[in-house]
């Protein structure tokens, strides 16, 4: 009786193991996704007084439909971000913006994207974050 089960077992594994291999949106893959930062910084009249890209601002991606980020990194000093090693799928990165009318007193700019193929680079339009 035990010798049945154990080719059974086997089975078992073999196909739970496969349907695992099926991944979505995240790190383990070829592909990459990039942008820039821009800052527009305001005075206290709300008048434009500067514009840059930004260096060392953080930066977050969301893998696909997650309720959180799944990783971050800080821009170059030239404003320029990028996420590596991506699988194909949906991704939202963001940056946080100053915003007078928000609670928090911070919202998150985000922009939405999708890797199709592997080996890909996505390159997004430019965050545009105010101070």
């Amino acid at each position: 009786m035990k010798r049945n089960l154990i080719p059974f077992a086997l089975i078992v594994f073999l196909f739970s193991s496969m349907s695992a291999c099926e991944n979505g949106p995240g790190e383990g893959g070829t592909s990459t996704i990039k942008g820039k930062i821009f800052i527009q910084n305001y005075n206290g009249s709300g008048n434009l007084v500067s514009e840059y890209y930004a260096p060392e601002e953080r930066v977050y991606i969301i893998y696909g439909d997650a309720d959180f980020y799944g990783n971050d990194t800080r821009t170059s000093y030239d404003g320029t971000y990028e996420f590596q090693y991506l699988r194909k799928g949906s991704y939202t990165v963001f940056a946080y913006s100053d915003c007078d009318t928000c609670a928090s007193g911070t919202e998150a700019i985000k922009a939405m994207t999708e890797i199709t193929d592997n080996h890909s680079t996505v390159e997004l339009p430019d965050i545009i974050l105010k101070r």
